[in-house]
């Protein structure tokens, strides 16, 4: 059948998109740092269904003559919102709601009905998915690809539907829900002027399993009921933002990092000094390799240093990133700032003030241990906390 070639043609898109999307975003080592910690993400766009057969079932499929019709849809807006968590190793995951609505242009393809002279109606959809994704990273701390799969129920409701044609009218005004399934590739961008906030573009696929309809046709003064399968797939392509709200959180695969409060010494005041000399205390946080993710050792460092501000008077706090040379200064300034602001943000989380904080990012430029370009350094991957 018609409906039957479309949608094995749809699977064949499908299957080839999602196969040149994942060739295209394996790349080198990662530079941005992937979502970590709960986020919020909301997309609008395009929703672009598919042509959809219209198979008819019960006893008015006898009388439109054994024949399944065919339904073009209009292209109209789709709009997703979703709560995610993301493990700071690329990986994340969300829960989606989201809402799709379009047009009946044109019915077509039933016998007894021609030629067709009225067609309409709208077809809402009401999802609500889980979602799994993979960052992945291109190397460039500008946009970070990814894809993912979901799967979860969608309700569908044909609104005031009407096909009319040689005397005889099919109405649908009924909901149905089902099993839906989805696919997703797209990339974010972030926003470097506010951490954590990203814009996104992306591709979706949404199909469902078997939704049908209950539905009427009169036919000669008499009316007959049953049912009516209608099921196109739905393209869309979306635009919209994505916000981290958290800290990353820890991941198994990733070694404890070392860090430990390095008193410097003052000399002594004078025995008769008008005022105290100012302490000056530094914490420091090491990361691993391709990681802005603090783990619960790490954590425990920045609440030291914090209860250190808080204690001691500090007027001032300057949080300092630093990586190795095992990639491109830029790319490593940014990462040396990522995780700076990170490590601020945890700061602020264990009550230290906005205001006391500095934040930078310096980069390979002050490494704590020299070495050759392109090596990698633990020591030298760190965020120094330095309190005045």
């Amino acid at each position: 059948m018609v409906g039957d070639r479309v949608m094995r043609n749809d699977r064949a898109a499908l299957f080839a998109c999602c196969t040149l999307s994942l060739a295209a975003v394996g790349g080198p080592a990662m530079a941005q740092q992937p979502p970590a910690g709960f986020y919020v993400a909301a997309g609008i766009g395009a929703n672009i269904p598919s042509g959809a057969s219209a198979e008819p079932r019960g006893a008015i499929r006898n009388t439109l003559g054994n024949q399944e019709g065919q339904l073009r849809l209009s292209i109209l807006p789709a709009g997703v919102m979703s709560l995610g968590y993301g493990f700071g190793n690329g990986i994340r995951v969300e829960l989606e709601g989201s809402v799709r609505v379009n047009t009946v242009d044109r019915v077509t393809g039933f016998s007894t009905m021609n030629p067709m002279t009225q067609a309409q109606g709208q077809l809402w959809n009401f999802g609500a998915m889980a979602n799994g994704f993979i960052d992945f990273d291109v190397g460039n701390p500008n946009i970070r690809p990814y894809a993912g799969l979901g799967i979860g129920y969608v309700a569908s409701e044909f609104r005031a539907f009407r096909a009319v044609g040689n005397g005889q009218r099919l109405s649908i005004d009924s909901t149905d829900g089902n099993l839906a399934y989805q696919a997703i590739v797209g990339a974010a961008f972030p926003v470097p002027s506010i951490p954590g906030l990203s814009a996104t573009a992306e591709y979706r696929f949404l199909g469902m399993v078997g939704p049908d309809y209950s539905a009427t046709l009169t036919s000669g003064g008499a009316t007959q009921s049953g049912r009516v399968e209608v099921a196109p797939y739905h393209h869309s392509i979306l635009v919209g933002l994505r916000y981290s709200m958290g800290g990353p959180a820890p991941t198994q695969h990733m070694a404890p990092i070392l860090a430990a409060p390095a008193p410097v010494a003052q000399p002594p005041a004078p025995i008769m000094a008008a005022a105290p000399v100012p302490v000056t205390r530094s914490f420091i946080v090491y990361f691993d390799l391709r990681s802005s993710a603090l783990t619960a050792r790490a954590r425990e460092v920045v609440a030291e240093a914090a209860q250190a501000a808080r204690a001691g008077g500090t007027t001032r706090i300057e949080v300092g990133g630093h990586t190795d040379r095992s990639g491109p200064s830029e790319t490593n300034r940014a990462i040396s700032l990522r995780r700076a602001e990170i490590v601020a943000a945890e700061l602020r989380r264990q009550g230290v003030r906005r205001q006391d904080i500095s934040v930078r990012g310096y980069g390979e430029t002050q490494p704590a241990m020299q070495t050759a370009d392109r090596v990698r350094e633990q020591q030298n991957r760190r965020v120094e906390i330095i309190l005045r």
